[in-house]
C-alpha cells in the first residue's frame, strides 16, 4: 500500500523481460503487460495506459481470444482510461461505450448476466453512456 510507483517499476521490468524472452504474443507476456495497465492506470499515467493497452489489443485478442477474460479486462481498461481523462473527447466517449457494448455483450454470453465481471462492465457502459447524455445535453 503506498507503493504503487515502484510497483510500476517492476512490473515495467517483467513485462520488457516477458517481451524479450517469451515475445509479445505469448500469453504470460500478455497478463504481465494488462496487469502493468492497471497499475499505470491507477497512477494516472493515462497516455500510457492507452498506448501500452492499444498495443496489447490485438495480441490478447489473437492469442486468447475475443471472449477470453484477459482480453475483455484490457478492453474494459482501456475503456475507462477513455473515460477518466480529463481531455476526453466525445470521439474517445463513443469510443469507450462501442467498447463496453462489446464487453458486456461477450460477459453476457460467456460468464452469464450474474456473474460479477458482467455487472461490473454493465455499470462500465451505464457510467460512459451517463457521460455522453450529459455532455449533449451542454453542448
Amino acid at each position: 500500500v503506498g507503493r504503487l510507483d515502484e510497483a510500476v517499476v517492476l512490473k515495467r521490468r517483467v513485462y520488457a523481460r516477458r517481451v524479450a524472452t517469451l515475445g509479445p504474443m505469448h500469453p504470460e507476456t500478455i497478463r504481465n503487460g494488462v496487469n502493468l495497465t492497471y497499475s499505470l492506470w491507477a497512477m494516472r499515467l493515462l497516455d500510457e495506459t492507452r498506448s501500452l493497452g492499444d498495443q496489447l489489443r490485438p495480441a490478447a485478442r489473437q492469442t486468447l481470444g475475443a471472449d477470453h477474460d484477459l482480453t475483455l479486462a484490457l478492453n474494459q481498461n482501456l475503456a475507462s482510461t477513455l473515460v477518466v481523462n480529463p481531455e476526453h473527447t466525445r470521439n474517445d466517449l463513443l469510443e469507450a461505450e462501442n467498447l463496453m457494448k462489446d464487453v458486456v455483450q461477450r460477459r453476457r454470453r460467456v460468464f452469464g448476466p450474474e456473474h460479477p465481471g458482467t455487472r461490473l462492465a454493465e455499470t462500465t457502459l451505464s457510467n460512459v453512456r451517463a457521460l455522453l447524455a450529459l455532455r449533449s445535453a451542454s453542448a
